[in-house]
């Protein structure tokens, strides 16, 4: 089924190529903390900066949830790994 698009002709419902990547804590933080280090790994295992859609920040109050839900919406290209690949077939011409 079909998604309904929206009536005016200036909106539009865009696809959305990301991947989300979750830090959970009861400190944010923390949680900020462990998603700065992940995305400085990542990038040196790009080889670029990762392109980061949007943060995206939510709370659960669960009980024994972590109350923090931190998620960085990442380009899906970039986490499968599409520059390391073009990288090397650029050195392969």
């Amino acid at each position: 089924m079909d998604l309904p698009r929206p009536p005016h002709e200036g909106d539009q419902v865009y696809g959305v190529p990301y991947r989300p990547v979750e830090f959970r804590d009861d400190d944010l933080p923390t949680a900020l903390e462990r998603s700065a280090a992940w995305l400085r790994q990542t990038q040196e295992w790009l080889g670029e900066p990762v392109d980061v859609i949007a943060i995206h920040l939510d709370y659960d109050d669960s009980e024994g949830s972590p109350y923090y839900d931190v998620k960085l919406l990442c380009n899906e290209e970039d986490l499968a790994g599409a520059p390391i690949a073009l990288r090397a077939a650029n050195r392969q011409d």
